[in-house]
């Protein structure tokens, strides 16, 4: 009422305005001529200001009389707004709290709104899906994509990889009508390139995804470091292999998981140096114990060197389970079984896991004593499943002892104690 009032104060006072202005030009001397108007054989005389008063006042009129005739329609549109809107609200509700039916059928009834609609036939597909109903999914996907193909791609998308269906992420999100997409479908496009093995092409969506904010700090910087570690194991030769290490950022390649994935792929072309430098460059930058247990687990040659490398930083960190086992492995293949069961033996004083057992085993098997080979590999498989390793045979008092004094000189945490 008070919107309806208003209007009639504004008429009001245009009209007002209008005669005023209409007396005032009549009274001035200034002859505007007149207008005249022939309707069924009567004639209608007035004055240009007249006239153009008549007009203002009949168009005002006019006016008057469709808002008021359109006033029902437009409140029946209010309350079906306001219906659409709860009924929104009350299914994400529902959803939220597990009610699927409930929620899919108030979310599809909020679905014919013009405004709320998208979202909640976005929500009334989850709420299908989350009861198994694959038609119903079928059904509000079809309807979303008539609506708005962009929100369709996002939300068919995000089904198809919950299926593990990479591809069929890739289909909806690749379409020429949802382009370009929004940050959300971004994000699911890196997530699907990088599950079909195509994270080099998923690397390249990284700065779209930075620039839309698409992801979190901590999220991107997760996925950054994932994709590269990617990458740079799925290259396809030499070439491409030092292309995208060169291409990555200094700080990535100190990261330990990517320095690994490019040792590997190196070692794997069989490109020895360049696996070897550059995990002996990282070691020495910034100790890792998983790039220290690489370093000898990597299936390559120069034994001598890399035996040389691991002795050195053997001075500088006593204590490393994973260095241990390391120059254990570099021992064993150089014929070196009993330096390699010291090393062994050290290292499981100081904490090392199945790891450690399992080259025991293969070091005993070696030399054929297989009573401890399968004690040793009976103990690998203890220690994956949590549960404790059994003391080997044949252990004499003074190599116990000695394993005894070397884990006691590190507290619960694996930190050494100070002495004095």
């Amino acid at each position: 009422m008070k919107k309806w009032f208003r209007y009639a104060v504004v008429l009001l006072i245009v009209v007002l305005a209008g005669a005023l202005a209409a007396q005032w030009l009549s009274h001035s001397g200034h002859d505007f001529g007149q207008v005249l108007v022939r309707v069924g054989g009567n004639e209608y005389i007035a004055s240009l200001p007249g006239a153009l008063l008549a007009l203002l006042i009949a168009a005002l009129v006019l006016w008057l009389l469709w808002s008021l005739l359109a006033l029902p329609f437009r409140a029946w549109s209010r309350h079906r707004r306001k219906q659409a809107r709860a009924r929104l609200i009350e299914g994400l509700d529902a959803l939220h709290g597990g009610h699927w039916q409930r929620a899919e059928n108030l979310l599809e009834r909020a679905a014919d709104d013009d405004e709320v609609g998208t979202i909640a036939r976005v929500a009334a597909t989850r709420a299908a899906s989350a009861r198994g109903d694959e038609a119903g999914v079928q059904k509000h996907l079809s309807a979303l994509q008539s609506r708005k193909p962009a929100a369709h791609a996002v939300a068919a998308a995000e089904l198809a990889l919950s299926r593990d269906d990479a591809a069929g992420a890739l289909q909806v999100l690749s379409a020429n009508t949802v382009q370009p997409l929004p940050p959300r479908g971004l994000a699911l496009q890196a997530q699907a390139l990088a599950t079909q093995g195509r994270a080099a092409e998923a690397y390249g969506l990284l700065g779209a995804i930075r620039q839309q904010q698409a992801l979190s700090p901590a999220d991107f910087v997760a996925l950054e470091k994932r994709l590269a570690a990617q990458s740079v194991a799925q290259s396809a030769d030499a070439n491409q292999l030092a292309e995208r290490w060169e291409s990555l950022g200094k700080s990535l390649r100190a990261e330990p998981a990517i320095v690994a994935a490019y040792a590997e792929r190196a070692a794997a072309l069989r490109w020895e140096d360049a696996a070897t430098h550059t995990l002996e460059q990282a070691l020495d930058a910034r100790w890792d114990e998983s790039l220290a247990a690489l370093y000898g687990r990597l299936p390559i040659g120069k034994l001598d060197s890399r035996r040389a490398s691991a002795q050195r930083w053997l001075s500088m960190h006593p204590n490393s389970p994973a260095l241990l086992v390391t120059l254990a492995q570099l021992a064993r293949l150089q014929g070196q079984w009993p330096q390699a069961q010291d090393f062994l033996h050290r290292a499981l004083a100081q904490g090392a896991g199945a790891e450690a057992w399992e080259e025991l085993g293969h070091g005993h098997a070696a030399a054929g004593d297989e009573v401890l080979a399968r004690r040793s590999y009976a103990n690998a498989l203890d220690v994956m499943r949590g549960q404790a390793a059994t003391e080997l045979p044949g252990r004499d008092l003074r190599q116990r002892i000695q394993d005894e004094v070397v884990a006691e000189e590190r507290d619960e945490h694996g930190v050494p104690r100070l002495r004095g």
